[in-house]
């Protein structure tokens, strides 16, 4: 489904990603990990379009999707989640996922009937609620949630657009053990739906999660495997696992 082909991502003097090859298959979550400043989140905005790569290819479902804007891939099936939660907080979690659905769907935008009289774009929001296990909060103000939850509405978001492929960039950052197994179900679900890019620093939920497990380090791909092969890799375990998590 995902192609990376030698992507490159400079900053001055700084290199970013540094030749950076792999791919992604259809139905399977991957995972991205590496220590901090690895270049993950770099990758992952290049992918997305945010941030456009100096060099190399972006081929997704056999387009190349390299010099396409952010919107355009949104619209060929990539959805992004961010480290930093990116939801309206001022309105209710429903009327959150009803714009996500609006924005895919396009608008009417009558003067003379409610957004509210779209009955068909509500009924899917509230579907999308009740995936994201938020069915009963609805009516609640996105800024109210507790934070797993408004992850979970995030991640909503992007699903409302009816991706191919989700980015996730890092969705259980600052969650506490409780949470984090609430969003590691969330996304066993969603696999369903959607092949999905992970980049997470929560070692449990890696390996819970992944198909494949692609390791990152100083901008380069260290290693690339199963679970099993990535948790017995020497040069992984030396650079970011640690003989005590790789045990």
């Amino acid at each position: 489904m995902l192609e990376l082909r030698s992507l490159c991502k400079r900053f001055g003097g700084v290199v970013a990603t540094d030749d950076v090859s792999l791919e992604v298959s259809e139905g399977e979550v991957h995972a991205l990990i590496g220590p901090n400043g690895a270049g993950k989140t770099t990758l992952i905005a290049q992918i997305s379009g945010s941030l456009p790569s100096d060099s190399g290819t972006i081929l997704f479902a056999g387009a190349d999707l390299t010099r396409k804007k952010h919107y355009e891939r949104v619209r060929a099936g990539l959805a992004r989640s961010y480290q930093i939660t990116s939801i309206f907080r001022r309105f209710s979690v429903l009327d959150n996922l009803a714009l996500a659905v609006q924005a895919r769907n396009g608008s009417s935008f009558s003067f003379w009937r409610p957004v509210a009289a779209e009955a068909g774009l509500f009924d899917e929001a509230r579907s999308l609620a009740e995936e994201i296990g938020l069915a009963s909060r609805t009516e609640t103000l996105a800024g109210n949630l507790a934070h797993g939850e408004q992850r979970a509405l995030e991640v909503g978001l992007a699903l409302a657009t009816r991706p191919k492929l989700l980015l996730l960039d890092e969705p259980m950052a600052g969650m506490g053990l409780e949470e984090s197994q609430r969003v590691i179900a969330l996304l066993g679900r969603v696999r369903a739906h959607a092949t999905m890019l992970l980049v997470e620093h929560d070692m449990d939920a890696v390996f819970r999660l992944a198909d494949r497990i692609t390791v990152l380090v100083n901008g380069r791909v260290l290693a690339t495997g199963a679970p099993e092969e990535i948790r017995a890799h020497p040069q992984v375990r030396k650079a970011y696992l640690g003989d005590e998590l790789a045990a």
